[in-house]
């Protein structure tokens, strides 16, 4: 059964629907297909497995699609990727009424977005995610952007998509790696601002990783719900919104440091999960036994506790550029308790460097 909720954002709301075999209903696309063409951008993992099926559905309402295929993986989040996007939107004289499609994974749909909120100035933008990471968070809220060298996400816009299509079925074919990947966002929202949420992750995660239907589904329900609440109250992230950066500063790091595509992005934010655990136990926000709790909740969705040995320095630089960065002044999201997140820039260096320490080539 398909669930709809709305980002609720005035005139720029939208919906996001939930369910199995949404990539075949053409009805779900039509209201938001004012022309007669459409561009779909995706990659070469996933336009074996979707492309053609979206083309055909889309031929159904009379939509002649543009396909581009990009290469897969972070490491292609870059401008010269952006590009070959603007590139073939020239080349097929896409039109300020031709929306752009993101089909695939969260590096797809950021770029996509990213495109449509630059190529003619501003052109429609609808998100269909094929990953559990992109069906939970990155597809929901209108972060759009790339990488640089010395920072994930660093250049971008917020563009809000005109739907979000989360069909379930396309987690069938994620590998069992991307499907963890995306368990840490789905982790994060429990720990940040859901506590019925943990406890029910912590009564069902062996569904999920059995990629259980229904249990997927109200995974992906649940965080979505979460996060268009927060979008709705904070859409550019001056303030709630930042909370769900959570693992984020520590994780984006790893990521910068080891290379992009080295690790996942779910993976090193689980990783980066457990050093904001630990610097909430430093700070005395957490006991032993609530740090225990988050490492045993990641390490069941076989995901990672221990994060790579970058060395101190680099570590601290990475996270220097980090966008919540303000006065030049680190700033963390942390718990207060579990359920329960909090932003401070109140950290002692000591304590920072010991909970790095703590996480760091220990099992």
């Amino acid at each position: 059964m398909m669930q709809t909720l709305t980002v609720g954002l005035q005139e720029r709301s939208y919906p996001i629907h939930i369910g199995s075999g949404l990539l075949h209903d053409a009805s779900l696309l039509s209201p938001h297909l004012s022309g007669k063409r459409a561009a779909i951008v995706t990659n070469t993992t996933v336009a074996p497995l979707y492309l053609e099926k979206l083309q055909r559905t889309l031929g159904t309402i009379g939509i002649e699609s543009v396909p581009i295929v990009l290469p897969d993986g972070e490491k292609y989040k870059t401008s010269d990727t952006l590009n070959q996007i603007y590139d073939a939107l020239l080349a097929n004289r896409c039109e300020r009424k031709t929306p752009l499609i993101a089909l695939g994974g969260g590096v797809i749909g950021d770029m996509t977005g990213f495109a449509a909120a630059t190529y003619l100035r501003g052109v429609p933008f609808i998100q269909i995610p094929t990953t559990l990471l992109s069906q939970v968070d990155s597809s929901v809220g209108g972060k759009t952007g790339i990488n640089h060298p010395l920072g994930k996400n660093m250049i971008g816009a917020f563009y809000q998509p005109k739907l979000v299509l989360a069909d379930i079925e396309t987690l069938n074919t994620l590998p069992d790696n991307e499907l963890s990947a995306g368990l840490a966002e789905v982790i994060k929202y429990g720990l940040i601002r859901d506590l019925p949420f943990l406890e029910w992750l912590e009564q069902n995660m062996e569904r999920l990783l059995a990629r259980d239907r229904n249990a997927l589904q109200y995974a992906v329900l649940r965080s979505c719900e979460n996060k268009a609440q927060v979008v709705a109250a904070d859409e550019r992230e001056s303030g709630e919104r930042a909370l769900l950066n959570l693992g984020h500063t520590f994780g984006h790091a790893i990521e910068t440091g080891m290379g992009y595509g080295t690790w996942l992005h779910g993976e090193a934010v689980a990783a980066g999960t457990v050093m904001a655990a630990q610097l909430s136990r430093r700070l005395g926000w957490l006991s032993e036994t609530d740090v225990a709790r988050v490492r045993a909740l990641i390490e069941r969705a076989r995901l990672p506790v221990v994060s790579p040995d970058l060395g101190m320095e680099k570590y601290l630089e990475y996270m220097g550029h980090d966008k919540k960065v303000e006065g030049g002044r680190l700033r963390f999201v942390l718990l207060r308790q579990l359920g329960k997140a909090e932003l401070t820039g109140d950290v002692p260096q000591n304590l920072l460097e010991q909970a790095i320490a703590d996480c760091v080539g220990k099992s």
